[in-house]
């Protein structure tokens, strides 16, 4: 128990340490592989690992041109795994990100495609009746 309690102190005294890393790591990660698959309009494994190799580089730019190189392969090689993984849990969802975005503004399209026509008709009706009320007294001195 007194283990316990000493594992316990020094993750809460250690663990805000490695947290903010994490937490900037995966920020940075998804910002840039989510950015080059909606720049690229497709999701390939090619942008998660150029999402780790910048990353990684980022990380240890501060250690010089062999720490950058390393950063871009240490990288490089863990992205290619994760952007694996993250699709293949896509598929096995039913439907990927790209898909459901496509879909999304499909139907945004449809929709506003039917608002518009919606209104279009509520116009032509509006002229038709414009026009009836204005050749109504028309007609009627014509008759006369």
């Amino acid at each position: 128990q007194s283990a316990h309690r000493a594992g316990l102190r020094s993750f809460i005294r250690y663990g805000w340490r490695w947290s903010w890393r994490v937490a900037a790591f995966v920020t940075i990660f998804n910002t840039v592989s989510t950015g080059l698959s909606v720049y690229r309009n497709k999701t390939t494994i090619s942008n998660f690992a150029s999402a780790g190799a910048f990353t990684g580089a980022l990380f240890r730019m501060h250690l010089g041109l062999q720490g950058l190189a390393g950063g871009f392969m240490f990288g490089t090689a863990f992205g290619i795994p994760a952007g694996g993984l993250l699709m293949v849990m896509q598929k096995l969802a039913g439907e990927t990100l790209q898909e459901k975005r496509n879909r999304e503004c499909r139907e945004l399209y449809e929709q506003k495609l039917a608002e518009w026509q919606s209104r279009l008709s509520v116009t032509e009706v509006l002229g038709q009746t414009e026009s009836n009320a204005q050749g109504g007294p028309e007609t009627e001195r014509a008759r006369e």
